[in-house]
Order: C-alpha cells, then sequence, then structure tokens
C-alpha cells in the first residue's frame, strides 16, 4: 500500500533539529522523498505499523505534526505530479540498499 508522509518539525524548540533528522531517516528507510517534508512509502501493513509508531515515538506533540495519507494499493490513478521535479518512479526504480 501507498503511504504519503509529511511532517513539520519545530527546530526553535530544543531537541528540534534532532527530531527532525531522525523523523527524515526514519521515512527514508521505508520511502523516498518526493519534497523537503514529503515522503512516498509504498509498505506492507505489517511495516506500517512499525513506521507509524517509530514516527509517533519521536516527534513532539506539543512542537510538531504528522499527516499520513493512505492512498491504498491501487494508488497510482490518484497521484498527479506536474512541475520542475520529475516524478520518481517509486515502483520502477532500482533501490540500493
Amino acid at each position: 500500500m501507498m503511504v504519503l508522509i509529511a511532517y513539520d518539525v519545530s527546530v526553535v524548540s530544543s531537541g528540534g533539529q534532532k527530531r527532525l533528522r531522525h523523523i527524515s531517516k526514519t521515512c527514508l528507510d521505508y520511502g523516498i522523498r518526493v519534497q523537503n517534508s514529503v515522503f512516498e512509502c509504498e509498505i506492507t501493513p505489517d511495516q506500517w505499523v512499525m513506521l507509524k509508531e517509530s514516527l509517533l515515538n519521536i516527534y513532539d506533540e506539543n512542537e510538531d505534526s504528522l499527516r499520513f495519507y493512505r492512498l491504498g494499493a491501487k494508488w497510482q490513478s490518484k497521484v498527479e505530479h506536474h512541475g520542475a521535479k520529475p516524478a520518481p518512479d517509486i515502483l520502477g526504480s532500482p533501490l540500493i540498499l
């Protein structure tokens, strides 16, 4: 299933830069960055549970925000891209681990 994750982390508060890096690294373990604070993750339901739990343990609920959009298995027909940055082919591009 496809999950779109967007986040906003306050970097003016104590630990904000560290939380920002940690959230970004966690998202990179499961998907690809499509904008500065937006990731597309093609994951299994089990991975979704682990990813969501990890992110909710990292962010500060009083300072930061996380948004999750579960687009499901037929997500390709729900996503359009326009603009300068090329849209990555999340299923066709080889992943280097």
